[in-house]
């Protein structure tokens, strides 16, 4: 049985002020949790219907769906919900192929863009501090494991473009044609906010705008969401060093 005490931690954790005070994070369903299980993010509590995961190993409390629905965060929870703590993240050198992210607000594109950083090999992450919490509970449901192998940082994004000594590229609707232009192995790739793109301040950094073609020849067709442009993007840099 979950206490009264209990519940009214782990709802606390959906906003990012208590996950931050508390250094907890919530992750639900049993591939999600048993991702982190086997990472180095250290298990505060785990909450089951089922003796699913090696009891021996791990101190499970098992719990009924009708406990389990008064602390999951989804309109179907999925029989298992775990709290991990928040690790210190990795100082963020700019080696290699970096993301940026210039005020990412919807969860979905984050947990989409940390799959994307892992599946294309990049290892860092680097986002404003208006960006989108990447402990926030529907982010980590959709990087579906991505988040324990991408180290994410938060950062006066400004601060750590300007110190950068490499080139720096950002998305644009109007700019460099991305599959003509030549891209190297590594820099730093800003993507900016779904409504409003990349920040004036922001762009007065750029050292080069790319922009993904519009193919099809109507007006009205909406510009890309972020994660789909970021899939883009990973994936010409990254056909680059195979060509080379």
């Amino acid at each position: 049985m979950v206490t009264k005490q209990e519940i009214k931690l782990i709802k606390s954790l959906n906003q990012k002020k208590y996950r931050q005070q508390l250094g907890l994070f919530t992750v639900e369903g049993i591939k999600g949790i048993e991702e982190f299980l086997n990472s180095e993010f250290k298990l505060h509590r785990l909450y089951t219907t089922k003796q699913i995961f090696n009891a021996s190993k791990i101190d499970t409390i098992e719990i009924s769906e009708n406990d389990l629905k008064k602390i999951t965060s989804l309109k179907n929870p999925n029989t298992a919900l775990a709290i991990f703590e928040i690790p210190k993240s990795l100082k963020t050198e700019g080696d290699g192929l970096v993301i940026a992210l210039d005020d990412v607000r919807d969860p979905g594109n984050l947990g989409t863009i940390i799959r994307l950083c892992d599946w294309y090999g990049v290892k860092n992450l680097v986002c404003s501090q208006n960006t989108v919490d990447c402990y926030n509970s529907k982010v980590v449901q959709a990087t579906m494991g991505s988040l324990k192998r991408v180290n994410i940082s938060y950062v006066d994004l400004f601060e750590f473009i300007e110190s950068y000594k490499g080139e720096v590229f950002g998305t644009y609707m109007n700019g460099q044609n991305i599959y003509n232009a030549d891209l190297p192995n590594e820099g730093i790739v800003v993507l900016g906010n779904e409504a409003n793109g990349i920040s004036e301040k922001i762009s007065s950094l750029i050292y080069k705008k790319l922009t993904i073609p519009q193919f099809g020849q109507s007006e009205d067709t909406e510009s890309l969401n972020v994660a789909n442009a970021t899939a883009i993007v990973l994936s010409e840099f990254r056909r680059r060093t195979i060509e080379t």
